[in-house]
């Protein structure tokens, strides 16, 4: 699924500006979608351009218009059709991941550091989390309750994972320093 198909997704929830997208990006999709402007707004032009999203100016004191998306018929079927895959991809790329290949080429204080910034970066996801829950998900739809429960496990797992298993950089290092 691209950004335009995941913006239709959104558009469903009603009208929202680039800049309310994005917000909503960072917050409920913030643990397995992420997207900036440069990604966003092309994805709004395209939608409008195909017709998919109506767009509405909405002038403004001393700014830019504030143009506001809505999805149309035609963006509903659309979106109904990209949601008939029955096999989505569930791709991972994580620089976190990356930069762990290559930690036999980092200092151990480096590796610490990493580390200890990713259980950070855990953290605020779990209470992000808690956040949403607290605020009222009852209402959500169940698929979005099923994603964010996902979120939680999935970050609590590699948090978990993380702290249990970073003492295996530390000895792999004292072995390459001891091999040097």
């Amino acid at each position: 699924m691209d950004v335009k198909t995941v913006c239709l997704g959104m558009l469903t929830d009603g009208e929202a500006s680039g800049y309310d997208l994005k917000k909503h990006f960072e917050s409920t999709f913030g643990h397995f979608f992420a997207a900036g402007y440069g990604s966003i707004y092309p994805a709004l032009s395209s939608l409008a351009e195909q017709g998919l999203v109506s767009c509405e100016h909405i002038p403004q004191e001393g700014k830019p218009d504030r143009k506001v998306y809505q999805i149309t018929t035609a963006g509903h079927t659309y979106l109904l059709k990209a949601l008939e895959d029955p096999a989505p991809s569930h791709k991972v790329r994580s620089e976190f991941l990356a930069t762990m290949c290559f930690a036999h080429l980092m200092s151990s204080e480096q590796v610490e550091l990493v580390l200890d910034s990713r259980i950070e970066d855990t953290e605020r996801y779990l209470t992000m989390f808690s956040k949403i829950e607290c605020d009222g998900m009852q209402d959500w739809p169940p698929g979005m309750r099923f994603v964010l429960g996902f979120g939680r496990a999935v970050t609590e797992a590699v948090k978990a994972y993380v702290e249990n298993n970073r003492h295996l950089l530390a000895e792999e290092h004292k072995a390459q320093t001891a091999i040097r």
